[in-house]
């Protein structure tokens, strides 16, 4: 390689860096600034997530301290002054509803709200059929009930339990009958559940076994 040809090659190289370095004055400032957004981005989701982990364990704590109350009626008011929204709130007034006119609404309330998580709502709805001064006629149950006694729904066993309930006391005992021994070989029933339906059926004069 001849001294021309070096020389051309380092003023070449010269000529390259300033226009590195003109680029960097030029425009360094958007490469500053995204380091500096990501950094802070960063930062910000971890203070994010610390603050939500500190207020989940707050009101996992504040449940806990109220649910250690022997008293129903502190419990509930102890529940009931807790802070919450969306469904976590949901959750709380499914703990802290008694039976009664007052703690039938605060069901009615959830079960009806359709901002709230499904599964938060069926929970309500069948919690508030169940409830002996809820205040909801049979056929208002049947109407709360047969949409969670559907195939696939979360409590549906325990929705067919109530429907069988409400067709004793509309006085259609064969309808009751046939429901309760479906339920004792339901698969997805619980021995709890099936024991139940066995001393029903036995209480409505009927056979455990499918005539």
């Amino acid at each position: 390689m001849s001294e021309t040809d070096t020389f051309i090659d380092e003023v070449t190289e010269e000529v390259r860096r300033d226009k590195l370095f003109a680029m960097m004055r030029r425009y360094g400032w958007i490469a500053v600034s995204l380091v500096v957004l990501l950094v802070g981005g960063a930062a910000y989701n971890e203070w994010r997530k610390a603050s939500e982990r500190a207020a989940a364990q707050a009101l996992g704590d504040a449940i806990l301290a109220a649910e250690e109350q022997d008293d129903a009626v502190a419990r509930a008011e102890g529940l009931a002054a807790i802070d919450a929204s969306g469904d976590a709130a949901a959750v709380i007034a499914l703990l802290a509803s008694v039976d009664g006119a007052e703690g039938a609404q605060t069901l009615r309330d959830v079960a009806d709200n359709g901002d709230i998580d499904p599964l938060y709502r069926d929970l309500a709805q069948l919690k508030l059929v169940s409830m002996t001064e809820s205040g909801l006629s049979p056929d208002d149950r049947r109407t709360r009930l047969e949409p969670l006694a559907m195939a696939g729904a979360p409590f549906r066993v325990l929705a067919e339990e109530q429907l069988a309930l409400v067709e004793v006391e509309a006085g259609d005992v064969e309808a009751a009958l046939a429901r309760l021994r479906a339920l004792l070989v339901d698969d997805e029933a619980s021995g709890a559940l099936r024991r139940r339906a066995s001393q029903l059926i036995v209480a409505l004069g009927g056979s455990l076994e499918a005539s």
